[in-house]
């Protein structure tokens, strides 16, 4: 299986070949891995053009030098690399567009398919960073009350703010609803006045602008004072219409560069794209500003915007919204908040009375994150993004775009890697945008891909190598013109494959085009490519290849050479029809330093001993010369039985062979076999006989042992039978001493018993005797 997998990888990883490119153009676009080989003597009979895109280092192994390969590189240069600024509170004041907060500004990478550019960026949250809200007020009836809190809250939230920065702007703005909606009375007075019984309100309308962003809280409660509540008859309002304006009327509204902030206070749901159709209104929102004397007037003419619309715009003009709303919409504010990237909800007590400290906290919320964002990006081009964030913590994918939790004058990185795969189709510069979002600031990446080699430069146009000028000559190789093939160009497309330029490709007459190896082009052949690409055919008639040479040990021409047309081309020191011959003797060098110990001759790197009684990697081993036996009869001994001089070290001297034991003299093995035998007879420490064979099988030495101890069959030598014997001798004679002595003893017994010969009178005897009265004595 593994070596399943690892074909595989390599028949995947390979994509050079698999791209059949014409052109190192085309090569190069493949991926990183692949080069071109310019060499004009590199390609083989029947390698087709095709064949110069390969993986580097094949490229290398097959002969084309490192000088002839190109492979060109992506780079990056840095056009625009302004500090961040260190800006502290208190210090000298700066223009907005003159504070830095991510670091570098513009760049310009050169892309080569599959290779990405890293890029670092770096962000630092400025202190004393200008703000500019706009609060986005909902003026129906029911927010009557929060209406008279808000009158006041110019003056309070610029005192609130300025602990945060000195530069702080404040604008106001008002919404109720479309007044051409069919549920919305028509009639004259409800328009003037929407509101019932004696309330006085003033009539409906989609949105006002009622104050540009200022620095004077004054003028804003002043303004914000005179304003009247208004009214409708359904719970949703227009505020999206609201929002859509606010975002793109940037100079009406008068948004600076700096860290812009919407609040949106409301106690009712909205209306979003599709709703305006109940009123007859069926044209999508078109995005832009429609305001005259800073009121909407195209509300009766659009519909409602989308929430994916608006989501556009906000991001675009780098607004970050804060939606203070009453208890009862909190879950349905939440969900448009996770919709809205940097973003927040606040909840509105029930007259607006906390709304300072809401918008203080949502702000530090929002401020606290920065999240990168990026523009669409050019076809095949890929980016990802990991960001190392405070306390050494690493965010990778969509996590790699954020860090939570910056205070001010933290600083964060980002690692950023571009990748291009393939070029455009129109092959000309592109440039993409990344920015914070929630900031004005952006980076600006300028893209060039390379879609041609160096060596495309100096081509030849209609040059004669490309068979009288129908190519051009660059790299190398011919690319042909239109409406011509062939290495050469030699062909044109309409005569590829006739009968006559076919005869050019078959060998010696027969029948075979190229072997059945490859096509016939112009009267050459060109070979097929396997699906391992490591393995080819090559020569005039694809009759060669680089696989089907010998092999040993399941590996091709041993793997100690490389096979060409089917025959092993061997490295040095090895020789043979696979290479698996060695010719370096040291392997085969003994102890004393003679080869295979003078008793035998090396060959392919192992020694084959010329004396029959030797044995091993150099000759050194004899199992049948004397004292065999005995040089290792300790060790079986302590193996086998557990005795002898190395019981106490048996495991430490005398693991050098394996051990085998048998039940008789009958299984041990017999010397008729390939390789020499000793069998041993040696007596113990008790004088008994244990019987073993010694034998080396190709370097393993093995032992053989009887695993009884065995007496002799010599009662006059086997002392092991002898002792066993005048046991039994003994304990027979013994035997037969206490039964004489028992029976004696029941004999005197016998003899001085007293017996009563009087008879029982209770005795009766078995036998009964009946007479047949009919008997006669006949």
């Amino acid at each position: 299986m593994r070596i399943l997998l690892g074909f595989t990888d390599k028949l995947q990883g390979n994509e050079c070949i698999k791209a059949n490119a014409l052109s190192c153009g085309e090569c190069i676009q493949v991926g990183a891995k692949c080069g071109w080989c310019t060499d004009t003597e590199f390609l083989k009979q029947g390698e087709p053009t095709s064949a110069r895109c390969d993986e580097l280092e094949s490229l290398r192994k097959r002969g084309c030098a490192t000088a002839k390969i190109e492979n060109p590189h992506g780079s990056q240069r840095i056009l625009k690399n302004k500090a961040v600024t260190n800006r502290k509170k208190g210090a000298e004041k700066l223009r907005p567009e003159d504070i830095t907060q991510i670091q570098p500004q513009k760049l310009s990478l050169n892309l080569r398919s599959g290779e990405p550019q890293n890029i670092k960026l770096k962000f630092k949250r400025a202190e004393d960073y200008p703000i500019d809200l706009y609060y986005l007020m909902d003026l129906s009836y029911s927010m009557k009350d929060d209406l008279e809190n808000v009158k006041n809250l110019g003056t309070s939230l610029m005192k609130e703010m300025s602990k945060i920065t000195s530069d702080f702007r404040i604008g106001f703005g008002s919404f109720v609803e479309k007044t051409v909606m069919p549920y919305i009375s028509t009639t004259p007075a409800k328009l003037l006045n929407p509101c019932t019984g004696d309330q006085n309100c003033t009539s409906p309308f989609s949105y006002k602008n009622v104050l540009k962003l200022t620095s004077n809280g004054e003028q804003f409660n002043s303004l914000v004072g005179k304003q009247q509540i208004s009214g409708n008859l359904d719970s949703p309002e227009g505020g999206f219409d609201a929002i859509m304006q606010v975002a793109v009327c940037g100079e009406h509204i008068g948004w600076r560069n700096v860290t812009r902030l919407m609040v949106f206070s409301t106690d009712a749901g909205f209306h979003f794209a599709g709703d305006g159709k109940l009123g007859g209104i069926v044209l999508p929102n078109d995005g832009k500003c429609h305001l005259e004397n800073n009121m909407y007037t195209m509300s009766h003419y659009y519909d409602y915007p989308s929430i994916a619309h608006l989501v556009q715009k906000l991001s675009e003009n780098n607004i970050q919204t804060i939606f203070a709303v009453t208890e009862e919409f909190q879950p349905v504010y939440k969900e448009l908040k996770n919709l809205i990237p940097k973003s927040a909800v606040g909840t509105l007590s029930a007259n607006s009375s906390n709304v300072i400290n809401l918008i203080v906290d949502a702000y530090n919320s929002l401020s606290s994150e920065v999240i990168l964002e990026n523009s669409k990006l050019p076809e095949g081009v890929t980016i990802t993004y990991q960001s190392r964030c405070k306390n050494g913590v690493v965010n990778e994918g969509e996590n790699g775009r954020k860090c939570s939790n910056i205070s001010i004058g933290d600083e964060v990185s980002f690692n950023i890697n571009i990748t291009a795969q393939g070029c455009p189709k129109q092959v000309k510069p592109e440039s993409i945008k990344i920015k914070p979002l929630g900031f004005t600031e952006e980076v600006e990446i300028l893209l060039n891909f390379i879609c041609e080699c160096e060596c495309h430069k100096h081509g030849i146009k209609n040059s004669d190598m490309c068979h009288n000028g129908n190519g051009t000559f660059e790299c190398g190789a011919c690319r042909c013109n239109k409406g011509r093939v062939g290495r050469q160009c030699e062909c044109r497309k309409d005569e590829v494959s006739t009968e006559d330029l076919d005869k050019n490709c078959r060998k010696d007459n027969g029948t075979d085009i190229c072997s059945n190896n490859g096509e016939c082009v112009c009267g050459t052949c060109e070979c097929k490519k396997r699906d391992n690409p490591e393995e080819r055919y090559s020569g005039k008639f694809c009759e060669c290849d680089n696989f089907n040479c010998d092999r040993s040990n399941n590996k091709l021409c041993g793997g100690h050479g490389r096979c060409e047309c089917r025959v092993c081309i061997c490295d040095a020191n090895y020789t043979g029809s696979a290479c698996d011959c060695s010719l370096d003797a040291s392997t085969c060098l003994a102890s004393n330093k003679q080869i295979c110990n003078g008793r035998g001759i090396c060959e392919c790197g192992t020694c084959r001993c010329t004396d029959p009684k030797f044995q091993g990697p150099t000759c050194e081993i004899c199992p049948t010369c004397p004292g065999v036996c005995t040089e290792h009869k300790s060790c079986v001994q302590c193996r086998a039985f557990g005795t002898g001089e190395k019981k106490d070290t048996c495991e430490r001297d005398c693991s050098y062979f394996n051990l085998i034991k048998v039940k008789d003299r009958d299984k041990l093995p017999q010397p008729v076999q390939a390789f020499p035998l000793m069998h041993c007879k040696e007596r113990d420490a008790n004088d008994c006989w244990f019987y073993y064979t010694y034998a080396v099988n190709n370097t393993e030495k093995e032992v053989h042992v009887v695993e009884a101890l065995a007496a002799s069959y010599d009662p006059f030598n086997d002392v092991c039978l002898v002792f066993g014997l005048a046991l039994l001798l003994i304990w027979k004679l013994l035997m037969i001493i206490h039964d004489r002595r028992e029976f004696a003893k029941f004999e005197k017994e016998k003899m001085n018993a007293k017996w009563d010969t009087g008879e029982n009178p209770i005795y009766k005897s078995a036998v009964t005797t009946v007479i047949n009265p009919k008997y006669e004595g006949k």
